[in-house]
């Protein structure tokens, strides 16, 4: 029988694009999940985790970052990050250290107006910072919202992290275990891996070409263990899917090198993930426009309905 104090509640991540939403994430929940890049709105879909100690359990939801929508799928992201906002229990809005506040914070403190749920200010990347100027940051901010609690961390050190999960706690409802203690995400595996693959592109290619990249899974199968390999082997088929011509040279590179190697970094990271060998065969293809298709969006995992 768990103790009657026992608590859960569901608490989303907002923020501009690269705030580190995705990074703060995996950091607490101490694993990777959320696909990082230095690249803006690398996170498309509203990803999932779950944090559960003997205290409760916490499931995250980390949005993609909101911005000003330039198509179709950049309106399908802004809409799952303000809908989020009105159905959870708490919202952390993750910004970077600064005294000005640029038009995207402001839209997000006016969509923030507009909703009851409690919402905790996350001053993230405070490692790249001197202590001293935290508090001018904190100053500027906070009477933006009628902010619950103001936090700095660094989501990439690790610092603080620890106690913004005490101060969730102090804010999520009591409420039932809705996850087994050793889940970590409702993300399924084939979403995990095709992210992981968009992810190494993303950061081989850097500048080289925009981030309408899409990853999808076309074949993933297990192949029975044996004496050499004791826990198994699973083929992976993905295509990377780009909208021009020229973008499809880049990413295969010069003799292939360049898919070899976002090959080789993802399936590293892919075997840690699921346990085992994997062999993983890439393929390019060009898709005019995708971002602007309805029925391509949905082909590739982003679902208006969600």
């Amino acid at each position: 029988m768990k103790d009657t104090k026992y608590k859960s509640g569901f608490v989303t991540l907002i923020g501009r694009t690269n705030v580190g939403k995705s990074t703060l994430m995996n950091q607490l929940i101490g694993q990777k999940i959320a696909i990082t890049s230095n690249k803006p709105q690398t996170t498309r879909n509203r990803i999932q985790t779950v944090y559960t100690d003997e205290r409760g359990q916490i499931i995250f939801l980390d949005t993609p970052g909101i911005h000003k929508a330039k198509n179709k799928l950049g309106e399908y992201m802004v809409n799952i990050a303000e809908r989020t906002m009105s159905e959870v229990d708490l919202v952390l809005w993750l910004i970077e250290p600064a005294t000005y506040i640029g038009e995207g914070d402001r839209h997000i403190a006016e969509q923030l107006k507009k909703v009851k749920t409690p919402v905790i200010l996350v001053i993230n990347k405070i490692d790249t910072v001197k202590k001293e100027e935290i508090l001018t940051f904190i100053a500027a901010y906070k009477d933006i919202v009628d902010f619950k609690e103001i936090i700095p961390v660094s989501a990439l050190k690790g610092e603080n992290t620890k106690h913004l999960v005490e101060v969730i706690y102090q804010y999520i409802p009591e409420g039932p275990q809705y996850y087994d203690e050793d889940t970590v995400t409702d993300q399924p595996e084939r979403q995990i891996v095709a992210e992981l693959i968009r992810e190494k592109a993303l950061r081989l290619l850097e500048d080289e070409i925009p981030h309408g990249i899409a990853v999808s899974i076309d074949l993933m199968k297990e192949r029975p263990a044996n004496p050499a390999n004791s826990n198994g082997l699973i083929d992976i088929e993905a295509t990377i899917v780009c909208e021009k011509d020229s973008h499809k040279g880049i990413i295969i590179g010069k003799g292939g090198s360049m898919l070899k190697q976002i090959g080789t970094l993802a399936r590293r990271e892919i075997e840690g993930l699921l346990d085992c060998k994997v062999n993983l065969q890439l393929w390019v293809k060009i898709k005019k426009d995708w971002r602007d298709s309805d029925f391509l969006m949905k082909n590739f995992g982003y679902r208006k309905d969600e």
